[in-house]
Formats: structure tokens, C-alpha cells, sequence
């Protein structure tokens, strides 16, 4: 029997890539749209970020979510829908006084980054694993903000997408298994690529599955060039499968992805190229039914 392969979208993220590619979807209707759309063409899982309409900015405005799970709620294709976490927690220290945040910062409360989590019950929701640079930033997941985060979201009945950029964080989120923040055997996404966190390569992925709990459930992603290489690697090696125009705004060289739709139906092909199976939405439910609402 074939596996089946779980297929994530990361429909639009938080970068400034709207002015890179105009299929980057900004407003909640075109957000819900393009994850719709890319749940019809074999994505069983959307992961939502939401933008300010005016600015293309990323936001944080419970309304904004609230818009696109309602849009997405109301379509007949029932995907599973993965909400971001990780707005809130950018530092950006400002020039003059290093212990105070400067232009860019929006480092928010624990309870205020999983707000939109407990209001709308999606049924996952990232949860970035540990602190790292992050272009000319400060990631910053303090450990006792994670705690406080993770018992919120176990609470309402969400999964949390264990989000881990090296090895370090995956080791933090065993130990968070261990200690009963976060319910066994956990749902990991390797993110590969990002600066300054490891390199979408084959032996930087091998390495990160190699510290990943046993049982556990894995999805890994590479970002730009490296997305589609990285979804046979994960293949090859058992996982599941990200893409989107989150991570990626090119369908080949030099040509611009249209869709969120058409990266996925890439994926899939090449999920079927390597003798597996495309999960239906269904079927992930099932594959994750370890830990939805239990």
C-alpha cells in the first residue's frame, strides 16, 4: 500500500512579498480564496497569516482572522486549518537604547499571540520552538512564554504545529513533551533555509529528522529555490509536505508562481513521481486524530 502524504499550504505569511508577486494574497477574502483553492488542488492543511488590507503589513487584528476561518469555514472543502502564532514576537532594539524595542518590534504577551487561537479554535496552530536571529531581527520564544502558550492552546483543544529552525529547538520541544506541556507524540514542522537557522540541504534535514521523536507526526519545508527539492527529501525520508507562497513566490526558474493552488498541485506530482499518495483531508484527520480535540 502507497503511504499517504499530507500536503500544508502556508498560503501568505509575513514578508514583504506582495510587491514581489502580485499572487500573494493581502486581504482576508483573497486570503480565504487562495486557501480554498489551494485545498482543491490537494493541500489538506492551510496555514494562515493575516495582513493589514492597506499596508499589506502583517497583523495581528483578531477581526482579520476571525474573516478568513469564518470564509473558509463556510467553502465545502474542510481543510484543516492552521492558525500563526508567531506574530508578536519580533525585537528589534532601538539604536540608542538596546533594552527598548525599536521601529519593527512587536513583541506582544503570551496570551495575546494565542488570542485568535482560543476565539476561533482552529484545529492547529504554530508554536515556534525556541529564540533565533532572523534576518535583521530577534525571533524571541522565551521558554516561559512557550509554556504559558502551549497550555492555552493544549487547553482549547488545538494542536500545536511544533515549529523548530535547529536542533537546539527540537531538543526544547522534547523536553516540553517530557514535562507535559505538549501532548505526545507531537506534530513537528522542519523549517529549513531561513536565516540564521540551518540551511535547506540534505544533510541539514536528515540531521534535524534524526532528533525528532520516534512517533512523532513531520512535515518539513525549504523556502525559495529549495521548496521543491526539500518536498522530495521529506518524501524520501517519510514526512509530510509544505509549500506555498509564504515560503516560496516561484513555480520554476524565473517564473512566478500564479497560485498557491499551482505550487501545490507541483508537490503533489511529485509525492505521486516518488510511488506515494496524496492525503485527502479526511485522511489527515484521521493521520492526526492522536491529538485533535482530545
Amino acid at each position: 500500500m502507497n503511504r499517504k502524504v499530507m500536503i500544508a499550504c502556508a498560503v501568505t505569511g509575513s514578508a514583504d512579498t506582495p510587491s514581489k508577486n502580485p499572487a500573494v494574497p493581502v486581504t482576508p477574502k483573497q486570503i480565504a480564496e487562495s486557501a480554498i483553492e489551494a485545498a482543491r488542488a490537494g493541500a489538506c492543511i492551510v496555514h494562515i497569516h493575516v495582513r493589514d488590507p492597506d499596508t499589506t503589513r502583517p497583523s495581528m487584528d483578531p477581526a482579520l482572522y476571525r474573516e478568513v476561518v469564518e470564509r473558509i469555514r463556510s467553502s465545502d472543502t474542510d481543510v484543516l486549518i492552521n492558525l500563526t502564532t508567531g506574530p508578536g514576537g519580533r525585537f528589534v532594539p532601538d539604536e540608542n537604547d538596546p533594552l527598548k524595542g525599536g521601529p519593527g518590534t512587536t513583541l506582544k504577551a503570551p496570551h495575546e499571540r494565542v488570542r485568535h487561537v482560543l476565539e476561533l479554535r482552529p484545529d492547529i496552530c504554530s508554536l515556534d520552538m525556541g529564540s533565533m536571529n532572523m534576518a535583521r531581527y530577534v525571533f524571541v520564544n522565551a521558554v516561559g512564554h512557550l509554556e504559558v502558550m502551549a497550555t492555552a492552546i493544549h487547553d482549547a483543544g488545538v494542536i500545536p504545529e511544533l515549529e523548530v529552525f535547529d536542533t537546539g529547538q527540537v531538543l526544547l520541544a522534547k523536553r516540553m513533551i517530557e514535562s507535559g506541556h505538549i501532548k505526545p507524540p507531537g506534530l513537528f514542522q522542519i523549517c529549513l533555509g531561513i536565516a540564521w537557522g540551518q540551511p535547506a540541504t540534505p544533510a541539514a534535514m536528515m540531521y534535524m529528522h534524526d532528533q525528532l521523536p520516534p512517533d512523532c507526526t513531520w512535515f518539513a519545508f525549504g523556502i525559495s529555490g529549495q521548496q521543491f527539492p526539500m518536498v522530495a527529501q521529506t518524501v524520501v525520508l517519510g514526512g509530510h509536505v509544505r509549500v506555498g507562497l509564504e515560503d516560496n513566490l516561484y513555480l520554476q526558474r524565473g517564473r512566478l508562481s500564479p497560485s498557491n493552488a499551482a505550487l501545490v498541485e507541483k508537490a503533489a506530482k511529485i509525492v505521486e513521481l516518488l510511488g506515494d499518495e496524496v492525503a485527502t483531508v479526511q485522511e489527515a484527520r484521521q493521520m492526526l486524530s492522536w491529538s485533535i480535540r482530545n
